[in-house]
């Protein structure tokens, strides 16, 4: 996409805007003038030093110390992915030039069997790369991750298991974060040509779907299964404020994921349970009137409670998705009307602060009061992912 059509999607969303609580309650819309501070922070990317070991995660704006990761943590994915993406969006080269510099850091990802988040690291980052280079080399990454990754696969469960820590706790954790890792299996099965790998990924969501649901259509965050018999222990959470609550990223996890999963099954039980949480999700009473949701819809705090562009961005880029199959224009003006609230002054990082990260006002984990209210990588990748969807680039 040339520049000058960059600029013009992103004044597209022009719309007024409110913004309401936890001290977010400017009201305000899109201008030329907030479209440049997005254009200067999508350049601070090519500043950010090459470090294996330094790949930026999220930010204490009020000290402003960046924090860094190595390929091991879930989110290393993530900058690689961001700078492929920026780079079709604009057909800038150096977005390209960098982001071939920093995907080979996540390659050994694809055999570490210790973690479900092969899909994250290893996808977000290689596949990212292969929509723009077609090489053999990055689909044989691909592959090998989805070979790892169902080495986590229990028959008996029907699911991938999630986490090893906390053993004392659970059993056999598995998240609705989970969904997001299965585009690696399905991607895989096409390249290879083996269908074990699409195999694994459709019996993960089967099980998915019928346990980690509420009659409501919310999701639980984490099911914990026997893994002898593949029966519920209990339904819980680890980023939720209690087990009963809504941790809105887990919402926006499930309607991208079921999403997704539809793109490559057609099965309509997928479709149907993704609009099903999207709709729960779009008319919860909690939601804030800019459509940025609060970190959960039932923290008590609220409206003082943290805001999740994350969890906002992962939702606005399922939907773009979820529109194509449907045709439901609610989803589309949802979209639309988050990326408007995210493209403004109350949302946009500060261009001062010099750091490869777009949007303040994310929330990591509230439980452990890790990451609050900060920039933090992935909401920024979604957001990417949703222009390319909005401009037509994105997921057919």
């Amino acid at each position: 996409m040339k520049n000058v059509s960059f600029i013009s999607l992103i004044l597209g969303f022009a719309s007024l805007v409110t913004a309401c609580k936890s001290g977010i309650n400017t009201q305000t819309k899109i201008t030329s003038t907030t479209t440049e501070k997005l254009e200067t922070r999508y350049k601070m990317l090519l500043d950010y030093p090459v470090d294996s070991m330094s790949m930026p995660r999220s930010m204490n704006v009020k000290t402003l110390e960046i924090r860094k990761v190595p390929s091991r943590d879930w989110t290393s994915g993530f900058f690689a992915g961001n700078l492929w993406q920026l780079y079709r969006l604009t057909g800038d080269s150096k977005y390209k030039e960098q982001a071939q510099k920093w995907t080979p850091f996540s390659k050994k990802e694809s055999v570490n069997s210790n973690s479900h988040d092969v899909g994250f690291k290893v996808f977000c980052s290689f596949g990212e790369a292969l929509k723009v280079e077609n090489k053999k080399e990055y689909e044989a990454v691909i592959v090998k991750g989805a070979e790892t990754l169902c080495t986590r696969f229990n028959p008996k469960v029907g699911s991938i298991r999630s986490w090893d820590f906390n053993k004392e706790i659970w059993d056999y954790p598995v998240i609705i974060d989970n969904m997001m890792n299965l585009e690696l299996l399905f991607e895989a099965s096409k390249i290879s040509g083996n269908p074990k790998y699409r195999n694994v990924a459709i019996k993960h969501a089967n099980t998915t779907l019928k346990n980690q649901f509420r009659e409501d259509n919310s999701c639980y965050h984490v099911i914990d299964y026997n893994p002898t018999t593949g029966e519920v222990r209990k339904k819980t959470t680890l980023q939720g404020y209690n087990d009963d609550s809504v941790w809105a990223r887990g919402q926006g996890w499930a309607v991208y994921g079921f999403t997704m999963s539809y793109r490559y099954t057609k099965d309509p039980a997928y479709l149907k349970q993704a609009e099903a949480t999207a709709n729960f999700f779009m008319t919860n009473k909690n939601l804030p009137e800019d459509g940025i949701p609060y970190w959960d819809f039932k923290d008590p705090s609220i409206p003082n409670a943290p805001r999740d562009v994350s969890a906002a961005m992962v939702m606005t880029s399922g939907l773009y998705e979820l529109y194509t199959y449907t045709k439901n224009k609610n989803y589309l003006a949802f979209a639309d009307k988050l990326m408007a609230s995210v493209q403004t002054d109350n949302y946009i990082l500060d261009t001062k602060i010099k750091a490869p990260f777009l949007f303040d006002h994310s929330t990591g984990n509230w439980p452990k009061h890790d990451e609050i209210d900060e920039p933090i990588i992935y909401a920024d990748y979604y957001y990417l992912e949703a222009l390319l969807r909005k401009s037509g680039k994105g997921t057919k």
